[in-house]
């Protein structure tokens, strides 16, 4: 992932959350219940290894199911993950899917992102990626 976004997703994160490491427990066992932005949030500490032995994978898990609850920033970051290969195989496809998601629900980034691949994409992996979009996207709860 790009460092400089990554590090800017980072300093959003701990001024939104007023993050400390101690709180890994907490948010743990709030996103085992189904608290999207607690999901969301042990994704990033997996992701950026705050608290927590830095886990690609892991972080993927957590952000997907933010993303799966209509988190539009969970969304982004599956798109992300997705786009650059981490913690998930390199897949343009499932990118233009949750970032096409996360734009529809406003995330402008996730829009840039979207054309941004699509230049990397043929025609018939753009149209697979918007069926698989739009369908996905009827599913999904609309974040509150």
């Amino acid at each position: 992932m790009n460092p400089i976004l990554k590090s800017l997703l980072v300093f959003v994160f701990l001024a939104a959350a007023e993050f400390a490491a101690e709180d890994f427990a907490e948010w743990r066992k709030k996103a085992e219940t189904g608290d999207a932005n607690a999901q969301f949030n042990l994704g990033v500490m997996y992701d950026n290894g705050m608290g927590v032995p830095k886990d690609d994978a892991e972080a993927a898990k957590w952000y997907r199911k933010a993303a799966d609850q209509g988190n539009v920033w969970g969304q982004y970051m599956v798109g992300m993950l997705y786009h650059y290969g981490e913690g998930v195989l390199k897949d343009l496809v499932q990118a233009h899917v949750w970032y096409n998601i996360a734009g529809a629900n406003g995330h402008e980034r996730a829009k840039k992102n979207l054309t941004s691949i699509e230049k990397e994409m043929t025609d018939s992996q753009k149209e697979k990626a918007m069926d698989m979009a739009r369908e996905l996207f009827a599913k999904l709860p609309k974040e509150k």
